[in-house]
Protein backbone atom coordinates (compact mmCIF):
# COMPACT_ATOMS: atom_id res chain seq x y z
CA UNK A 1 0.00 0.00 0.00
CA UNK A 2 1.31 3.28 -0.66
CA UNK A 3 1.12 6.23 1.79
CA UNK A 4 -2.11 8.27 0.45
CA UNK A 5 -3.98 5.32 0.80
CA UNK A 6 -3.13 4.41 4.33
CA UNK A 7 -4.03 7.81 5.06
CA UNK A 8 -7.43 8.37 3.74
CA UNK A 9 -10.01 8.77 6.09
CA UNK A 10 -12.36 6.25 4.94
CA UNK A 11 -10.08 3.51 5.62
CA UNK A 12 -11.29 1.54 2.20
CA UNK A 13 -8.77 -0.26 0.23
CA UNK A 14 -7.95 1.00 -3.63
CA UNK A 15 -10.08 -2.25 -5.27
CA UNK A 16 -13.10 -1.64 -2.72
CA UNK A 17 -13.19 1.96 -4.03
CA UNK A 18 -12.48 1.19 -7.70
CA UNK A 19 -15.48 -1.10 -7.54
CA UNK A 20 -17.52 0.80 -5.41
CA UNK A 21 -18.22 3.39 -7.93
CA UNK A 22 -16.90 6.85 -8.32
CA UNK A 23 -13.79 8.47 -6.70
CA UNK A 24 -15.32 10.21 -3.91
CA UNK A 25 -12.85 12.96 -4.81
CA UNK A 26 -14.57 13.63 -7.83
CA UNK A 27 -18.61 13.56 -7.44
CA UNK A 28 -19.04 15.25 -10.63
CA UNK A 29 -17.88 12.52 -12.81
CA UNK A 30 -20.80 10.26 -12.05
CA UNK A 31 -23.12 13.58 -13.39
CA UNK A 32 -21.30 12.87 -17.31
CA UNK A 33 -23.45 10.64 -19.28
CA UNK A 34 -22.77 9.32 -22.42
CA UNK A 35 -25.13 11.71 -24.20
CA UNK A 36 -22.34 14.47 -23.38
CA UNK A 37 -19.61 12.92 -25.08
CA UNK A 38 -20.83 13.45 -28.73
CA UNK A 39 -21.06 17.30 -28.11
CA UNK A 40 -23.04 19.82 -30.25
CA UNK A 41 -22.65 17.35 -33.36
CA UNK A 42 -24.54 14.64 -32.12
CA UNK A 43 -24.67 11.40 -34.45
CA UNK A 44 -22.83 14.02 -37.30
CA UNK A 45 -19.42 13.67 -35.69
CA UNK A 46 -16.65 13.06 -38.74
CA UNK A 47 -14.17 10.67 -37.67
CA UNK A 48 -10.90 11.34 -37.14
CA UNK A 49 -9.99 9.42 -40.41
CA UNK A 50 -12.23 11.67 -42.68
CA UNK A 51 -10.12 15.00 -41.92
CA UNK A 52 -7.62 16.34 -43.93
CA UNK A 53 -4.59 16.73 -42.78
CA UNK A 54 -4.44 20.22 -41.58
CA UNK A 55 -7.50 19.54 -39.94
CA UNK A 56 -5.76 16.80 -38.10
CA UNK A 57 -2.92 19.29 -37.39
CA UNK A 58 -5.48 21.72 -36.20
CA UNK A 59 -6.86 19.02 -33.80
CA UNK A 60 -3.89 17.88 -32.34
CA UNK A 61 -2.87 21.04 -31.58
CA UNK A 62 -5.76 22.03 -30.05
CA UNK A 63 -5.45 18.80 -27.59
CA UNK A 64 -2.14 19.82 -26.71
CA UNK A 65 -0.77 23.13 -27.34
CA UNK A 66 2.44 22.63 -25.40
CA UNK A 67 3.55 19.81 -27.44
CA UNK A 68 3.03 21.83 -30.88
CA UNK A 69 5.07 24.73 -29.42
CA UNK A 70 7.64 22.09 -28.83
CA UNK A 71 7.68 21.13 -32.04
CA UNK A 72 7.63 24.53 -33.29
CA UNK A 73 10.52 25.33 -31.79
CA UNK A 74 12.10 22.54 -32.86
CA UNK A 75 11.34 23.14 -36.38
CA UNK A 76 13.18 26.50 -36.20
CA UNK A 77 16.36 24.78 -34.28
CA UNK A 78 16.62 22.14 -37.16
CA UNK A 79 15.88 25.34 -39.77
CA UNK A 80 18.91 27.28 -38.37
CA UNK A 81 21.34 24.39 -38.53
CA UNK A 82 20.10 24.28 -42.05
CA UNK A 83 20.72 27.57 -42.84
CA UNK A 84 24.18 27.71 -41.07
CA UNK A 85 25.06 24.67 -43.35
CA UNK A 86 24.33 26.40 -46.36
CA UNK A 87 26.26 29.28 -45.51
CA UNK A 88 29.04 27.25 -44.10
CA UNK A 89 29.07 24.42 -46.92
CA UNK A 90 27.08 25.74 -50.03
CA UNK A 91 28.20 23.33 -52.39
CA UNK A 92 27.74 20.09 -50.11
CA UNK A 93 24.42 21.66 -48.36
CA UNK A 94 23.07 22.35 -52.01
CA UNK A 95 23.76 18.81 -52.85
CA UNK A 96 21.95 17.37 -49.82
CA UNK A 97 19.06 19.54 -50.84
CA UNK A 98 18.81 17.97 -54.43
CA UNK A 99 19.05 14.59 -52.92
CA UNK A 100 16.34 15.37 -50.38
CA UNK A 101 14.32 17.20 -52.99
CA UNK A 102 14.29 14.09 -54.94
CA UNK A 103 13.47 11.89 -52.21
CA UNK A 104 10.50 13.86 -51.73
CA UNK A 105 9.39 13.74 -55.02
CA UNK A 106 9.61 10.11 -54.63
CA UNK A 107 7.80 9.54 -51.83
CA UNK A 108 5.09 12.01 -53.31
CA UNK A 109 4.63 9.45 -56.15
CA UNK A 110 4.77 6.53 -54.46
CA UNK A 111 1.93 8.48 -52.16
CA UNK A 112 -0.15 9.54 -55.30
CA UNK A 113 0.05 5.71 -57.19
CA UNK A 114 -0.85 3.81 -53.70
CA UNK A 115 -3.97 6.39 -53.35
CA UNK A 116 -5.18 5.90 -57.04
CA UNK A 117 -4.85 2.18 -57.34
CA UNK A 118 -6.58 1.85 -53.55
CA UNK A 119 -9.31 4.26 -54.75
Amino acid sequence: MTDDAESRSDKRADTERAAGGPDPADPDRSAATAEDATGDFGDDAPSFGDLTLPQRVFVAAVQNPTRGVVIAGLLAFGFSFYVAFWLAFPRVAAFMSAVGAVLVAIVALVYLISDRVSG
